[in-house]
């Protein structure tokens, strides 16, 4: 018994740390849909990492509550600013934003302040996303992190902007 137990020890300990880092580190994450194209395509494998500071322009991940599932998409406004567009252009705190990372057209939308915990995010894909100009802000427990590294398709493998 104990010269199994000698041998199957390692394998427990490989398990439980690949258990551990997926759970409280990093984890693979499926692109799903088109909101964030152009940037992003659909079925692309990419990987959370669930430690990383969130900063403006970070693509983040984020928990959906009405149907348990999750959406991905970029971070506009921070905690406490004041965001909101007027003719395709966005403003945070009434400065205008270098907003290079849209595609298609941004709606205008009324002025909103964030509070202390809530972020702003919306796709890249501005005429299709469900993003925060319909969701409301996202709260920071809501988010399960950054995601840069695209891991699949194998031909697509590298950090995106």
């Amino acid at each position: 018994m104990k010269k199994i137990i000698k041998e199957i020890y390692p394998y427990v300990i490989i398990v439980v740390a690949v258990i551990l880092f997926r759970s409280f580190i990093a984890t693979p994450i499926l692109v799903k849909g088109r909101s964030m194209y152009d940037t992003l395509k659909g079925n692309e494998m990419m990987i959370l990492n669930k430690l990383a500071k969130i900063d403006r322009y970070d693509i983040v991940v984020v928990d959906e509550e009405d149907d348990s599932d999750y959406i991905i998409k970029r971070v506009i406004a921070m905690p406490g600013e004041t965001i909101y567009c007027i003719d395709n252009e966005i403003y945070v705190n009434d400065k205008k934003i270098k907003d290079e990372f849209a595609y298609g057209e941004t709606e205008d939308f009324e002025k909103i302040t964030l509070k202390k915990d809530e972020y702003f995010v919306m796709g890249d894909n501005r005429a299709i996303s469900k993003d925060s100009r319909i969701i409301g802000p996202v709260k920071k427990k809501d988010i399960k992190g950054t995601t840069k590294f695209i891991i699949f398709p194998f031909n697509k493998i590298g950090f995106v902007k």
